[in-house]
């Protein structure tokens, strides 16, 4: 994933958004991959009836069959990185997936009218905040006969189940219910399933289990982002694939060039290169790292990735004046369930580029967007065929030393851990889904599906169908201000569009040429307004269409 970061000087390239690439040294290549010469198990699921040739029309030297081709694949494939594993023993790792704190939301686009209906690994939940702003979540359930409470209102800061009208205190106590008779008490079974919810530097996090104490340890803190002067650019995201294949893309630096070339100023194909890259740490709770380009010969990133699914890219730059500057991506994933996630992206600096001053934040917004359009299509066929095939990534990845070491180490740490997660798809173990995927549909019938794809979080009509394929559906409903500027150019667009329609139709009143004039050249200034309006409304809300070029 590549992202214009807005906090960069324009001459700076910011660590995970550029990579670049040199071609291969050999104008001619021999390769042959054969089942018995290979010293890695994975390649016996994936290749054990294939045979490649590819032959150059120079002629080169031929590679040795045998240990010449073990050696040769032992250099560029990455292998065991611990004794345990050359040995082929298994770590695990003490761990349980409710015992964390996942990202829920950035705290100013939790709406202040509504409920917001969340999920972590298929778990319903309900966020919501009183009149006093603290924030409060529950099982998205009501005790009565189960409807969704996201689907209900916020009513003198209770929460309301707009199916029978049952209300709700902030502890989950229910105060309300319409249909008990006067004389009766609200059976004390009533009441909701409540999960902890704590506001951290931006973001509203949760922890998932209702019986284990809150760790407030494992709370994610940042320290670039409480540095004085840091200015960050934050969007968010829901997204068609496993969060797994989610964090695989954004630790992986060398996709950017080929993927996202001249996305913005930073990636170009013609760049892409080998990578260095250098492990300094491995935990129970995740892994850290330099990484950089092998052209370079220096490792200027630093990569973290920590559990459940935190990872940031930071990295330090000293001006000709001395003076030291950090700057971060910071990814924050949610698993919201089987093939689907949630993303809060955070770019950010203590110095910002003049340049991205000149642009307001929805444009910034919509280029994220875009970023993910791009690997969309790469991510959810990856997600399907790990599915489909049932197997660890090892017998499907050909993990390369220069570009796939994160990739790997994250896999590696899936064996660790993934015994306590729902399911987990690791570099040696896996674990499928227990439960069969929910699928939630739109209502049927025709006033219905109007209905359904007028969102009461902001939608803004009837020309969006409601499904994360929808850029409308993945960003703008969870952002405030994009939500806030596509309305807003949606009324502009339509006054300027009946202005431009009276002045046409006064221009064929009037009989003075110079009022002809003027009105018509007035009726077209508004057509070119309006066209304006509605090409930033489709910037916002249409998708990213890959168009191939030639080389």
């Amino acid at each position: 994933m590549a992202l214009l970061n807005p906090s960069l000087p324009h001459t700076q390239t910011f660590l995970p958004l550029r990579v670049s690439a040199t071609p291969s040294k050999q104008t001619s290549l021999l390769l042959w991959t054969t089942l018995s010469s290979y010293p890695f198990k994975p390649l016996s699921r994936r290749m054990k009836h294939a045979r490649c040739e590819a032959v150059a029309d120079i002629k080169a030297d031929p590679l040795v069959e045998g240990e010449g081709e073990e050696e040769e694949d032992h250099k560029v494939l990455m292998g065991p990185s611990s004794e345990e594993e050359r040995r082929g023993e298994r770590v695990v790792a003490d761990y349980d997936w409710t015992q964390e704190w996942y990202p829920l939301y950035l705290t100013n686009n939790v709406p202040d009218d509504a409920p917001l209906g969340l999920s972590v690994f298929d778990k319903q939940l309900v966020l919501f905040k009183d009149p006093n702003g603290v924030f409060h979540c529950f099982e998205d359930r009501c005790p009565h006969r189960l409807a969704k409470l996201s689907e209900g209102q916020l009513i003198d800061g209770k929460l309301e189940c707009l199916y029978h009208g049952w209300q709700f205190e902030g502890d989950g106590k229910c105060v309300k219910i319409p249909q008990l008779p006067a004389d009766a008490k609200i059976p004390r079974s009533a009441c909701l399933k409540s999960y902890e919810v704590k506001e951290s530097q931006g973001v509203v996090w949760v922890w998932m289990s209702p019986k284990t104490p809150p760790n407030v340890n494992k709370l994610p803190w940042f320290e670039n982002f409480a540095r004085p002067g840091f200015q960050d650019v934050s969007t968010i995201h829901e997204l068609p694939y496993d969060h797994s294949i989610l964090l695989e893309n954004l630790m992986d630096p060398a996709h950017i060039p080929i993927s996202h070339d001249r996305t913005d100023w930073t990636a170009k194909r013609e760049d892409a290169q080998p990578l260095r890259f250098e492990v300094t740490e491995r935990t129970d709770r995740g892994f850290a790292g330099w990484w950089g380009k092998e052209q370079e010969g220096s490792l200027p990133n630093f990569l973290r990735f920590e559990a459940p699914c935190v990872l940031q890219n930071n990295r330090e730059i000293v001006d000709k004046d001395g003076q030291k500057h950090y700057f971060t991506g910071l990814f924050l994933c949610r698993p919201t369930g089987q093939g689907k996630s949630m993303l809060i992206v955070r770019f950010g600096g203590t110095k910002r580029s003049p340049l991205a001053k000149l642009f307001p934040k929805w444009y910034f917004h919509q280029n994220a967007c875009k970023v993910f359009e791009q690997d969309m299509g790469f991510l959810s066929s990856q997600n399907e065929v790990l599915l489909k095939e049932k197997v660890p990534t090892k017998e499907l990845y050909l993990n390369l030393k220069s570009s796939d070491t994160w990739v790997a180490e994250y896999r590696k740490w899936m064996d660790k851990v993934g015994h306590g997660m729902p399911y987990h798809f690791g570099h040696s173990t896996i674990s499928l889904p227990k439960e069969p995927a929910v699928v939630e549909h739109a209502p049927a019938g025709l006033i219905a599906g109007q209905s359904a794809s007028n969102p009461a979080k902001g939608g803004t009509g009837t020309m969006h169908a409601p499904n994360l394929a929808n850029r409308y559906f993945r960003h703008v409903i969870h952002c405030k201000g994009c939500s806030t500027v596509v309305k807003a150019f949606e009324a502009w667009k339509n006054a300027l569009s009946a202005v431009a329609i009276a002045f046409a139709a006064l221009s064929i009143l009037v009989s003075g040429r110079q009022w002809k004039t003027l009105l018509l050249g007035s009726a077209a200034l508004c057509s070119a307004g309006a066209y304006a309006c509605s090409s930033a409304i489709a910037l916002n809300t249409t998708n990213f269409i890959r168009t191939h070029r030639r080389l």
